[in-house]
Order: structure tokens, then sequence, then C-alpha cells
């Protein structure tokens, strides 16, 4: 586990360097693709309780980062919208209807972990009923998912379906992926979800996965 996290400090570098090539390839699209980031949980709802923090403020804290990434280093190509900016409940009724209303690309949901202490690794949840958008969201969730696999090291629980109702609703209307990045109540995971330097990488690494699926 300890070369994991020295290989993962490593790759956070090599993923930094990507971001030009990132960068040309996002000048090619013509019309901005609309991306809808879902921290879950918030408010009096905090989630998965860790080791070291809350679900609802790992996710929180990915989601503007991510939204950081696309404001400074690819300058808003994509237009990006977060379900929630502060530490709020919001109903997954206002959460679905807002990806609705905006005819969004992409929906990303944004989670943590728990189980047991030795468990670990990304897993990406796609609808369990095949939608029109079914061939789109499993590109998606595979493209994610290589980026934390191959980039940051993250040991891959693959990608699984289910009946999540964020996702059952999405099938008629647009791709929606539900990511589990890592457990929380692991020792290593929850100490990496703690440190600034690694949820900025986690983020980024969301946003190369989404250009690599919206771009091919």
């Amino acid at each position: 586990m300890i070369k994991y996290f020295k290989s993962t400090v490593k790759n956070v570098g090599f993923l930094l360097i990507l971001l030009n090539t990132g960068i040309l390839i996002t000048q090619e699209i013509p019309l901005k693709k609309i991306i809808v980031i879902d921290p879950g949980h918030g408010g009096i709802d905090s989630g998965a309780v860790g080791l070291y923090d809350q679900e609802k403020d790992i996710v929180l804290s990915m989601a503007l980062e991510l939204s950081q990434w696309n404001h400074q280093l690819f300058e808003n190509t994509y237009e990006l919208h977060l379900t929630r900016s502060s530490d709020t409940l919001i109903s997954l009724s206002h959460r679905m209807a807002m990806a609705k209303k905006l005819k969004a690309d992409a929906f990303i949901s944004i989670h943590c972990n728990a189980g047991a202490s030795s468990a670990k690794g990304i897993e990406v949840f796609v609808p369990e009923i095949q939608g029109v958008y079914a061939v789109e969201t499993s590109k998606m969730a595979a493209a994610i998912l290589r980026e934390f696999q191959y980039k940051l090291s993250f040991n891959s629980r693959g990608i699984k379906m289910a009946n999540f109702r964020l996702l059952k609703q999405s099938i008629h209307d647009y791709p929606a992926i539900l990511l589990e990045l890592g457990f929380i109540t692991n020792k290593d995971e929850g100490l990496y979800f703690s440190r600034k330097q690694h949820i900025k990488a986690m983020a980024l690494a969301i946003l190369l996965g989404l250009i690599n699926y919206l771009n091919y």
C-alpha cells in the first residue's frame, strides 16, 4: 500500500503534464458540452463518515476543484454546473431536474465508499435499465475509470449496474454515472482523501476522463 501511494504522488505530476494534450483536444470542440457534476449528500446528510473526513465534504471539495480546472486550465471549454456549491442538502428530484432542464451531455454523481477497513478501490455505477444512452454511459464510465486506474494507480473494482434513483431516472434524458471514489473507511484511502493536492488530482482525473469520452 505504501508503494501504491508513492506511485500515486508520482502520477499526479504525470497527470498535470497531460494537460497540454487535453487543451489541444478541447479546442476542436465547436460547441460547449454541458456537464452536470453532482456532489452527493450535503447539509444534514453527511454521507459516509470516515477516519478523517465526511463524505459530503470530500465530494464537494472535489466538485469545486473540478470547476476550477475547467475555468483555469481549459478556459471554460465546457459549460459546467454543480448541483450544489456549498454544504446544503439538495433533493434527488432537484438534482435530476437540473440535468434534464439543462439538457446535459453528461451527469456525474460523486461519492465516497464505505465498508470493511480492508476494502479499497474505485467503482463506477451505470443504470441497470438499458436506455437510449446505454452505450454513451458505458463509454463515459470506462474513460473515467481508466484515468484513476492508470494515471493515479487506484485499484479498479470495475463498472457495475445499479438501480439507484439518480441513474434510473436518467435513461431517457442524458448519460449518467455514479462514482464511488475509494473507501474513506480504509486507513490509506481515507488519508489520501484528507490532502488537498490529492483532491485536486482526482478532480482533474474526472475531467480528463470526460474529455476523452466527449471527444471520442
